[in-house]
Order: C-alpha cells, then sequence, then structure tokens
C-alpha cells in the first residue's frame, strides 16, 4: 500500500526476514507443516490516512499466522473486530477469513512483532528488532492522532517507537496519555482468549476504551 502523496510507504519485512533466528526457525517449521499458510510477516490492515493505529502483540500461530491479516482467524480477533464497525472504525462484517469484506475506517490495525512467536510470546530483543517497522508505521501515516495499544509490550513497542521511557508513560487499562508531540495513547488490556475469559477484560471494558478515544478523535 503506498503511503499518502510526498509521504513514503512504510518498510516491511522481507518474506523471510531473519532479524529474529528464533521467529525465522518458526517460520520454516510452521511451512514445512503447513504449506497452505500465510507463514510470513503479517502486514498491516487498514489505510496509512487512518487517524487511529491499533498495535497489539504478534500474530498468532492459527491466526494471523495462517490467514496473513492481523487479528483474523483466532480468538482475539472477535472482540477487536466485532468493536470496530460499532464505533465506526470499520465496516463489514468479521468472519475470520482475510476476505470477508471486513474494511477499517479510519483505523489501521498492525501487531509490535510482526511474525509469529512460539507461545505467542515475542522475547524483548524481537520487539526491539521490529521496532523499526513501527517507527515507518507512523511516519506512513501523515494523520495519526491517537495508537490504540493492546497490552504492556504494545504499549512499550510505541514508546520505544517514539523515542520515550516506559517508566515515564506507565501502563493501566483505560488510561490515554499525551505523548510529547501531541499524540494520543490509550491502553488497554489484550484481547486474548486469556484475559476475556479470566474477566480481566469485558466486553464493556474494551468497548469503553475504544468509545473513549473515538471520542477524543472527533
Amino acid at each position: 500500500m503506498t503511503g499518502a502523496p510526498g509521504v513514503p510507504a512504510p518498510a516491511v519485512p522481507d518474506w523471510d526476514c531473519g532479524l529474529c533466528p528464533r521467529l525465522k526457525d518458526y517460520r520454516t517449521a510452521n511451512r514445512a507443516a503447513h504449506p497452505e499458510w500465510h507463514n510470513a510477516p503479517v502486514p498491516s490492515f487498514g489505510g496509512l490516512d487512518a487517524r487511529l493505529l491499533v498495535v497489539g502483540l504478534a500474530p498468532g500461530v492459527r491466526g494471523a499466522n495462517r490467514t496473513g491479516r492481523p487479528f483474523t482467524g483466532d480468538f482475539a480477533g472477535e472482540l477487536l473486530y466485532q468493536t470496530l464497525p460499532r464505533f465506526g472504525l470499520a465496516s463489514g462484517r468479521y468472519a475470520a477469513m482475510p476476505d470477508d469484506g471486513l474494511s477499517p475506517r479510519d483505523c489501521r490495525i498492525t501487531n509490535a512483532v510482526r511474525c509469529v512467536p512460539p507461545g505467542n510470546l515475542p522475547s524483548t530483543a524481537e520487539v526491539n528488532a521490529c521496532n523499526s517497522f513501527l517507527i515507518d508505521e507512523f511516519a506512513s501515516m501523515p494523520n495519526l492522532s491517537a495508537i490504540l495499544a493492546l497490552g504492556l509490550v504494545a504499549h512499550k513497542a510505541v514508546l520505544r517507537a517514539k523515542g520515550l521511557k516506559a517508566a515515564h508513560v506507565v501502563f493501566r487499562h483505560g488510561a490515554i496519555h499525551v505523548l510529547t508531540d501531541g499524540l494520543l495513547l490509550a491502553d488497554s488490556y489484550h484481547v486474548s482468549r486469556l484475559n476475556t475469559n479470566t474477566g480481566r477484560l469485558t466486553e464493556a471494558m474494551f468497548h469503553a476504551v475504544v468509545a473513549d478515544i473515538v471520542a477524543r478523535l472527533k
């Protein structure tokens, strides 16, 4: 996807990116076991002209790693993609496949780490290795006004990409921080099965965070 006029499109990881040896080995094993899957760095979803960027953790092995679209095909996508249309941030209906017709509206979705990690948990070194792509993402979104970080890892990745210390902007569910450049950073617990099944994150809690950030965009 090209950027706005005069704004370069963001850099993306190579199909066989080798920045993180552990993730490359895992990707190679998944390609051998499931050659019909995407099994590559997962590109962002939505227009570069969006004002809101949603940043998650990393692709799920049977979700985005399989389908090639962020949060698509695993449990985390259910809450996220049922919520976005409710608040005018997407049109269409989510059906857990990249050809389901769902289309983000004034919203773009990405991950702090673009390749699936074993156990769905990237290391700090892997998050840092992928941070340059998040930096490029910011630079290629001329209308970017707010970021929704899903979980602590995404929150820290955003701060690193902005050159800010995590100790100065503390993660707290429901918090909306104003960063030094005026960008809004909203925090939510991750929309994972673990968080929703245990009640750490309810639908109402997530809706409240999204409603708050949408209200501030108007």
